[in-house]
């Protein structure tokens, strides 16, 4: 029965690998049940209001496992989907000041619901079917590279710099008990790999979160090097959730609070980040896990998109900021996840959650980000299908690479390689080349960039 629906030997798979795939996305992407919470309840609405962290952290959790096992059932996809970061910063630091934390969900909710309509009318699919396959194969490299720089930064092997943007360690060395925990599970897990150990990346992630408890416990560790996560025996299993959150939205209170513009320029930002930041992901993991056809088109794509923009409205509806795929899907592909089963267990293990919070905070940052740089180098190899012999590609191909982890966005990297593509096809004379979708959404992104100017400008 699980063959027939999931269609795991059409895809070269079996129910141990997407078990084993779908324990490590959960694990790869839990901590964002308490990365959520602390950036939404780290900022206050136009009236001051704080939201609950403990509410919050039910919110996400719900949020996360519905939107998940959606996209398992109907989008038979091995992506994990929980709050974006990025999406909660919008609506946190953007929305808020100027509008109620339940008018703020209410936008989040119309932009799930803009998502839907882009992707039942088929145009989501169309515009994605635009972008060349050689643009895909550079979103791949970008999204590997990006994961991977999110490991090195979560585990504190790369900082903020002084005199550089970015140092090696915390003082240009590598220094602290998180670093070298983080240095034995990215050997662990490169050694296990190479060796093709079944289920390399998850017990280097077990291992490894095993040995940041046990130094946590004789060594003298300030909890706030860990990271969100500091690795401890928990002092109880099961805490009971609060939905105190859900169903807390206003869906049009926004316009009238903060004025028509403001909530427009947050709606457009929440859209267009969503929108690629999903189809940059769904793209990069697909391509991964060998779901791209020769015509680099992902099968059931509507169905993927449709299920995204409903993840978006879920998340908005309980408070938890707008759902999307989760790039750290990635390291399940790695692992062996090919269908929705994956999804299955990572939704199921999201939902357990709910009760059983304090297991969440046990695997720190230290312990899964190995996992990121692992299968980011994963995702470089699909460099080769770039063609770099070919002006009209290299240039776009590059920017799209280097500008995700550069500007830390999925989005941003898109965007500056459809623009580039656009540009260089059209400088050249081919405009025979250029899919007319192309020069829309190269207008769209070129609001995107401009928009701080733009709305001073209507303001």
């Amino acid at each position: 029965m699980l063959d027939r629906f999931f269609e795991l030997t059409g895809r070269g798979t079996t129910v141990g690998r997407e078990v084993r795939g779908g324990v490590t996305t959960f694990v790869a992407m839990a901590y964002i049940i308490l990365l959520n919470p602390i950036i939404l309840a780290g900022a206050t609405d136009v009236t001051g209001a704080r939201l609950s962290i403990a509410q919050l952290t039910t919110s996400t959790a719900l949020a996360a496992a519905v939107s998940t096992l959606l996209m398992a059932l109907v989008g038979n996809a091995p992506f994990g989907l929980a709050a974006g970061l990025g999406l909660n910063a919008v609506v946190a630091y953007q929305a808020a000041p100027h509008m109620t934390w339940a008018q703020a969900m209410g936008l989040v909710v119309l932009e799930g619901f803009v998502i839907i309509v882009l992707a039942v009318t088929g145009l989501r699919t169309l515009i994605m079917n635009a972008i060349p396959l050689a643009l895909k194969h550079a979103i791949s490299v970008g999204i590997g590279l990006f994961i991977a720089l999110i490991g090195l930064v979560d585990a504190g092997f790369v900082t903020r710099g002084t005199g550089t943007p970015v140092q090696l360690g915390a003082t240009g060395h590598l220094i602290g008990w998180p670093v070298v925990v983080f240095c034995f599970g990215l050997l662990l897990m490169i050694a296990l790999f190479v060796r093709r150990t079944p289920a390399a990346i998850l017990i280097s992630i077990v291992v490894t979160a095993a040995l940041a408890v046990l130094v946590n416990s004789v060594a003298k560790v300030p909890p706030r090097s860990w990271g969100v996560v500091t690795p401890r025996v928990p002092e109880r299993l099961i805490a009971a959730p609060d939905f105190g959150l859900v169903g807390a939205f206003d869906l049009f209170g926004g316009f009238g609070r903060a004025g028509a513009l403001t909530a427009a320029v947050v709606l457009f930002t929440l859209v267009l980040s969503g929108f690629f930041d999903a189809m940059g992901t769904i793209i990069g993991v697909s391509d991964e896990a060998g779901m791209v056809d020769q015509r680099g088109q992902v099968p059931r794509l509507g169905r993927i998109l449709t299920v995204d923009g409903v993840a978006g409205m879920i998340g908005g509806s309980v408070s938890a900021s707008s759902n999307t795929v989760f790039v750290e899907s990635a390291a399940g592909v790695g692992e062996g996840a090919r269908t929705g089963l994956a999804s299955v267990v990572t939704g199921a293990l999201l939902g357990l959650t709910l009760l059983f919070t304090p297991l969440a905070s046990v695997v720190p940052a230290a312990a899964a980000a190995p996992a990121l740089v692992l299968v980011g180098a994963l995702m470089m190899m699909q460099s080769r299908n770039v063609p770099w012999e070919e002006l009209d590609v290299a240039i776009p191909a590059f920017l799209t690479i280097a500008f995700m982890p550069f500007t830390y966005s999925i989005t941003n990297g898109v965007g500056a390689g459809v623009i580039a593509y656009t540009l260089v096809k059209a400088a050249r004379g081919r405009f025979s080349e250029i899919p007319w979708l192309l020069w829309i959404v190269s207008l769209i992104f070129v609001a995107y960039f401009a928009i701080d100017w733009l709305e001073e400008l209507f303001r």
